[in-house]
């Protein structure tokens, strides 16, 4: 099969090419994604929902992580990101119900790649429920939610951990319910930077 081309840039977003995904992750070449955040509102509280990704995915497995997210190919427009969020877990959106929190530009280096993004992040507020995903199995294992100020709070270092709530599927499908407490560990190592900036983001676009 062959391999997934993005347009590559410099460090200001210009356009220098297009390269293979194996070597963007190996070169450090900097590359679009597309992420998007649900946050929903029950009563006075919001919660912020987060997916958890397959225990056979190369990078990060079993770590939770934004609700939907990608990376954009080379023939793709931001647009055509929203493709992400049907494919990994199931949920039919509209571009124009989506609120850009802007492009966040972060790196990762670790021993197997160097990730390079420019991050195009969007809001979606929504009243959906845990029976409203139908998640893609080989990339995500099961979905969560914590409240918005303990996640904030979680991130901003004002607490070590955090209750959740959620769900993941057994062998067979079924979706087996939990509630635990978690840390900052958990989490998908996106820089602390980084979930502070999307956390500000959120809460200034909130209605």
């Amino acid at each position: 099969m062959e391999e997934e081309q993005f347009t590559i840039f410099d460090h200001e977003m210009k356009p220098i090419g297009v390269a293979a995904r194996s070597e963007v992750h190996k070169q450090g070449y900097w590359h679009e994604t597309f992420q998007c955040w649900f946050v929903s509102r029950e009563e006075d509280e919001h919660y912020i929902y987060l997916q958890i990704r397959s225990a056979d995915k190369k990078d990060y497995p079993s770590l939770y992580d934004i609700t939907a997210a990608g990376h954009l190919l080379s023939d793709e427009t931001v647009e055509d990101g929203i493709r992400e969020i049907k494919e990994e877990i199931g949920i039919d959106v509209k571009f124009d119900e989506l609120k850009s929190l802007g492009i966040m530009k972060y790196a990762i280096e670790n021993n197997k790649i160097i990730d390079r993004e420019f991050a195009h992040v969007f809001l979606y507020q929504s009243n959906r429920s845990f029976e409203d995903f139908t998640l893609q199995t080989e990339e995500v294992a099961g979905m969560l939610k914590a409240k918005l100020s303990d996640f904030s709070g979680l991130w901003r270092k004002n607490r070590a951990n955090i209750e959740i709530e959620g769900y993941e599927l057994n062998e067979s499908g079924k979706k087996q319910f939990f509630r635990k407490i978690v840390s900052r560990e958990h989490f998908v190592p996106h820089s602390e930077q980084y979930y502070m900036d999307v956390i500000e983001a959120i809460y200034r676009y909130l209605d």
